[in-house]
């Protein structure tokens, strides 16, 4: 093969704009869990600070959102 051959080649090749195209998308889904995995732990956080209360004789309502 000679060089403008390859060249040629190389430029035509779309197997690493495969590679760059799963690597965007799984960094969004690993995005999307940890902002999901944040808010989870920060409302479940809150109902056990509420539920401690209430054990410990504080009048709260721990139905609130």
């Amino acid at each position: 093969m000679d060089i403008k051959s390859l060249l040629k080649e190389f430029i035509e090749d779309e197997s690493g704009l495969t590679a760059v195209e799963y690597a965007i998308a799984g960094g969004l889904v690993v995005g999307g869990m940890i902002a999901a995995f944040n808010t989870l732990g920060d409302n479940a956080t809150a109902k056990i600070d509420c539920l401690a209360s209430a054990v410990n004789g504080a009048s709260t309502d721990c139905t609130a959102p």
